[in-house]
């Protein structure tokens, strides 16, 4: 379905318009050239049936006009027809409103109501009522009649003498052929129009096809499916294809040289909170344990923010991926080398494929947080496993066998970001680190009860579809 704010609508609803526009007009001018076609040929029917009635009208001695040969047309024979003829007499004091003294056999009784005749030598046309309220198209015209040259005895005959002739026609039959052909316009003009406009439909869908090439490549790129548009586009939408894919290629570059410089900055304020560490380890008095917490306090605020800085450039990055198996598997070689001598057992079960929407950095800065946490408090084993999700996600559990946290402490270290124990090394930021990673990402931290005891973290991350 088309959208109404969409491109596709509007180029579609134009084109519609201006066609409809343009079907209309040209469907009422057909209309109207058949309609005049129609009554031109009427017309020369009924000039053609008036010429008629004058060739045999002629004048006897007494001046009164008569038929020697009749008309025999049907149509002007059968009472009420709807052809009709008359002549009126316009000499004298009728002149005004003629008398009509002789009508074909279809008017009866009757007359044609037809006004005041024209100036001589001129055809008039027009329309009236006739008998039966008919609606007729008539045509009149004044003829002067040459006098009778057949001499009567006793008699002078009269001159000549001017009548006004007169013949009419049903336009129902004109009416009905106009009718016939409206109605098979209008659905000509139907079709052809329901025709252009899913043409023109088609047309604009086929044309903006590259444009929807182009959205769902950006959306594999930010996806993890894909680092570029693919694919071939026209001339016009190539320049944009380059463009962007310009832009993807600066935004991954911006992002490496600000997780470069991160480190950087990282390094150069680590080594001096370390010189300050060691100068006051091991002396005595209120100086040195005030300088001690203080630069315990700094690498636990420097670790924090840095993380931070890093992960809020990293989960910008348009494109990135990682394949979580292949990570979870080199963290666990290490971490297992690292605790052997405790005799902790790291197992994992992850399925191959199963892709993360982000840095390989930042997962395993999370996932490794998690396993090197698990492993500091386990008896003896600790498990990590991945799988997919709902639709776009997956999940990431970790367990272990130690004394695990109550309901209280879950949310105390979760949500307060509370450090329980300081009998054990690190900064005591893990689990607040991996909380902000995952939050940055869209993802979210749940801490519950393993089955071995111990606790159970829950990463919910973003997965790359396939």
């Amino acid at each position: 379905m088309l959208r109404i704010n969409s491109l596709a609508f509007r180029l579609s609803a134009i084109a519609a318009v201006w066609s409809l526009a343009g079907l209309l007009a040209g469907s009422w001018g057909l209309s109207t050239l058949f309609r005049n076609s129609a009554e031109r040929n009427f017309d020369t029917r009924l000039m053609s049936d008036l010429e008629g009635v004058i060739a045999v009208a002629e004048l006897d001695c007494d001046g009164t006009v008569t038929m020697p040969r009749p008309l025999v047309a049907e149509r002007f024979m059968n009472p009420f027809s709807g052809f009709y003829w008359q002549i009126a007499n316009i000499e004298g004091a009728n002149a005004a409103t003629p008398k009509v003294t002789m009508r074909s056999r279809s008017l009866w009784d009757q007359a044609l109501a037809l006004g005041a005749a024209p100036p001589a030598g001129v055809v008039r046309s027009g329309y009236t009522t006739g008998p039966k309220q008919q609606h007729l198209r008539y045509i009149e015209r004044i003829v002067s009649l040459p006098a009778s040259d057949e001499a009567v005895e006793g008699k002078t005959c009269q001159g000549n003498k001017s009548f006004l002739f007169a013949i009419a026609g049903d336009l129902r039959d004109v009416e009905d052929d106009v009718a016939s052909f409206d109605n098979t316009l209008f659905w000509s003009v139907v079709v052809l129009g329901a025709g252009l406009i899913g043409a023109m439909i088609v047309q604009v869908r086929l044309g903006l096809t590259p444009l929807r090439q182009v959205s769902q490549s950006l959306a594999a790129i930010r996806e993890g499916r894909a680092d570029h548009l693919e694919g071939k586009f026209p001339v016009e939408i190539q320049p944009l294809a380059d463009e962007l894919n310009a832009l993807v290629a600066h935004n991954a570059e911006v992002v490496a040289r600000a997780r470069t410089h991160v480190a950087n900055l990282a390094h150069f304020l680590k080594t001096p909170l370390s010189v300050i560490a060691n100068e006051v380890q091991g002396v005595q008095g209120s100086m040195a344990e005030t300088v001690g917490r203080q630069v315990h306090v700094m690498r636990r605020q420097v670790d924090h923010y840095l993380a931070r800085a890093r992960t809020v450039a990293s989960a910008k990055v348009i494109g990135a991926r990682t394949d979580v198996a292949p990570m979870i598997g080199d963290l666990t070689r290490a971490l297992s080398k690292i605790y052997a001598p405790r005799g902790i057992r790291i197992e994992r079960q992850c399925p191959e494929g199963l892709m993360f929407r982000g840095d390989r950095s930042d997962l395993e800065e999370m996932v490794g947080n998690l396993l090197d946490n698990a492993c500091k408090w386990a008896e003896g084993e600790v498990s990590v496993g991945a799988r997919a999700g709902r639709a776009g996600r997956l999940s990431i559990v970790v367990a272990d066998d130690g004394p695990g946290l109550t309901e209280d402490e879950q949310e105390r270290v979760l949500k307060r970001g509370e450090r329980l124990d300081e009998s054990k090394p690190g900064s005591g930021l893990g689990l607040g680190i991996v909380k902000e990673i995952a939050s940055l990402y869209g993802g979210t931290v749940t801490l519950g009860r393993a089955e071995a005891g111990g606790l159970s973290v829950t990463l919910d991350l973003p997965a790359v579809e396939r």
